[in-house]
């Protein structure tokens, strides 16, 4: 254990966020699933937290083997992660497992193992981006090469991405805009991009009401809930955003304890898509807050990161990885409070799951290799300087 711990370097505040995500992950997990465990796997209550136990630890394991590579080194295999990504993409909207209505997952055959390609996309997206923002920024007034280098790899992305999971697409083309901006491209060329994406966005909802396929009614569902206009067509939806506000009404500032909620007894997903109202329910506004905190701390030592890294990849990437990551947890918990549609995003490092915690785990690894060189940089300043 000593020497495993001389072997990890980065931000050791985010070690530490990550580790304080993981507990809260398994706690809750063990919560919320309890009861779900005891009906299905025959009295074994600690099934789906034994489970979850080991989809995290393996996480934290290639968390540590991506931050033990030079960040350099991911720029080299951006493209080829990229555009194997592409053609992943394509067969699962068209030949992927499908659940709740998208065609989201892949399975590997003769292994049972199933894998969102969304979350491969977005990890290959922003060391893609990283790459070519630094590459061009020389260029970064050239509509043209900005439209061919940057902004086309996007709307591929989340052209493929959308007609599945559009939250997921959505949430990835609205984090791309805020890196441009950041990466000096100029506003009125971002202004396009987002032209042309609600373009893209009415052409694939139109072709879904003509054909009858795709997800259009869905999203129409979802918005009329949302709007509470009195149709109610999706009743799962709209059961488990009730039971949500139910368990957020009874948490009230302090929660009713760990353990003691109610309301995962008849939420369909209390381990998942809902599971912040969970933590409120159990811990209260105050749990919560210092949950939002964690996300929003983490997001700041990023941006410390992108201001201390002096080469631009390393800066993009870090700020590209960890901005998705905590919008991604910002959406989840809108939902869960009533602010946004329902999306089926999950909660990153705490909702439970087994891809997707493993990609977010290789991203957050990603960003700790980037914060290890930038120690190494800072540490060879001060002996300078001495």
């Amino acid at each position: 254990m000593e020497q495993l711990l001389k072997r990890t370097f980065g931000d050791k505040v985010m070690w530490g966020i990550v580790i304080l995500l993981c507990i809260f992950s398994v706690v809750v997990i063990y919560s919320s699933t309890s009861s779900l465990a005891y009906k299905h796997r025959h009295g074994h209550v600690e099934y789906f937290l034994f489970k979850q136990i080991g989809v995290l630890s393996l996480g934290i394991f290639f968390m540590w083997l991506a931050h033990r590579v030079k960040y350099t080194v991911y720029a080299q295999f951006a493209v080829v992660l990229f555009v194997i990504s592409i053609p992943l993409l394509f067969y699962t909207l068209f030949k992927g497992q499908t659940l709740n209505g998208g065609s989201r997952w892949l399975a590997i055959p003769g292994t049972g193992f199933t894998f969102q390609t969304s979350d491969l996309a977005k990890l290959a997206l922003f060391m893609f981006l990283a790459r070519q923002l630094s590459r061009y920024q020389g260029q970064i007034t050239d509509l043209k090469v900005v439209a061919k280098q940057i902004f086309l790899p996007v709307a591929i992305v989340v052209a493929l991405i959308a007609p599945a999971n559009l939250s997921t697409a959505l949430m990835l083309g609205a984090t791309c805009c805020m890196i441009f901006y950041i990466g000096r491209v100029r506003v009125k060329h971002i202004m396009y991009l987002i032209g042309a994406g609600i373009f893209g966005l009415l052409m694939i909802y139109g072709i879904s009401k003509v054909t009858g396929k795709g997800r259009a009614e869905t999203w129409e569902n979802r918005v009329k809930n949302f709007m509470g206009d009195g149709h109610t067509v999706d009743k799962d939806a709209q059961f488990q955003s009730m039971q949500a506000k139910m368990a957020i009404a009874r948490g009230g500032f302090f929660g009713v304890g760990p353990g003691n909620s109610r309301q995962r007894n008849f939420m369909p997903h209390p381990y998942s898509d809902m599971v912040f109202a969970i933590i409120i329910e159990e811990y209260g506004i105050f749990g919560a807050a210092i949950l939002i905190g964690l996300y929003l701390y983490f997001l700041w030592r990023s941006i410390e990161l992108f201001r201390k890294c002096p080469y631009a990849f390393g800066a993009f990437l870090a700020l590209g990885l960890s901005f998705t990551l905590v919008f991604q947890a910002m959406l989840n918990m809108a939902v869960a409070v009533g602010l946004t549609p329902v999306t089926g995003l999950t909660l990153p490092l705490i909702s439970m799951g087994g891809s997707s915690v493993w990609f977010t785990s290789i991203a957050i690894g990603v960003i700790l290799s980037v914060s290890k060189y930038v120690e190494e940089v800072e540490g060879k300043k001060q002996v300078a300087t001495t």
